[in-house]
């Protein structure tokens, strides 16, 4: 061997092509990659037992994790789809339990359904002052709180969760105890701690839900699934 060489190198490994190549010479727009997308997940989707308005839910939230397995512990109320297009239709307002959750639903989509929506519409107390002084006398956290401040607005409103658990009981508790009933209930807080029970008890109330049954659950989630409710409700507005 010739010390005063260096070693050959494959031209591939020198000038490797970037992979977006590929998608420069078969480009798709971002509407064409969610349409195959959704049919991928149509195609690969194992048999179940879901109504097409509820199958809608389902697959907008496999979109957002890629994981079919969120099918086994999804559950809804037999009056969760009616009841939540009757409100988005009405506009009614949304309690969500996390800053997460409000940044992530699309007012342009919530106003498709229905113009009255505006940011308002969206309540969420867990960040103002008040509700941090109450937590920081009692040790609480500041989740239950919010709940108890916006118990003037849950009658008749959709409650996202997707993050606490404990608010999630706290609202339990008011339905329970204060006969508060909101419009709908999409029950996905995630954790170890108070997570399963808080939506086990959710679905013994009465009130209509989606919950994901057992730890699962996140605001991606939880905003995914309202998206998918706006697209339903869209299909029931009056001509």
């Amino acid at each position: 061997m010739n010390h005063g060489q260096k070693p050959a190198v494959e031209k591939s490994t020198l000038n490797p092509e970037a992979l977006i190549r590929r998608f420069y010479s078969s480009p798709m727009t971002g509407e064409e990659i969610e349409f195959e997308s959704l049919r991928i997940i149509d195609s690969e989707a194992p048999a179940h037992s879901f109504t097409p308005e509820q199958w809608q839910v389902a697959q907008r939230m496999i979109h957002t994790t890629a994981d079919f397995a969120l099918l086994e512990s999804l559950r809804f109320s037999l009056d969760a789809i009616t009841a939540a297009t009757q409100a988005l239709l009405k506009g009614r307002t949304i309690y969500v339990d996390s800053n997460m959750i409000r940044s992530g639903l699309s007012l342009s989509r919530l106003r498709t359904v229905c113009e009255d929506y505006d940011p308002g519409s969206i309540v969420c107390h867990v960040a103002d002052d008040d509700v941090a002084e109450e937590s920081r006398k009692t040790g609480l956290p500041r989740s239950l709180f919010a709940v108890r401040k916006a118990k003037t607005v849950l009658n008749g409103a959709i409650a996202l969760f997707g993050n606490a658990p404990i608010a999630l009981l706290e609202l339990n508790r008011l339905v329970l105890e204060e006969g508060i009933r909101p419009a709908l209930v999409i029950a996905m807080p995630v954790g170890f701690v108070h997570v399963v029970e808080s939506k086990r008890e959710l679905m013994s109330i009465g009130v209509p839900y989606i919950a994901l049954n057992g730890r699962r659950g996140g605001s991606p989630l939880a905003v995914s699934a309202l998206h998918a409710l706006c697209t339903i409700a869209n299909k029931h507005k009056p001509e």
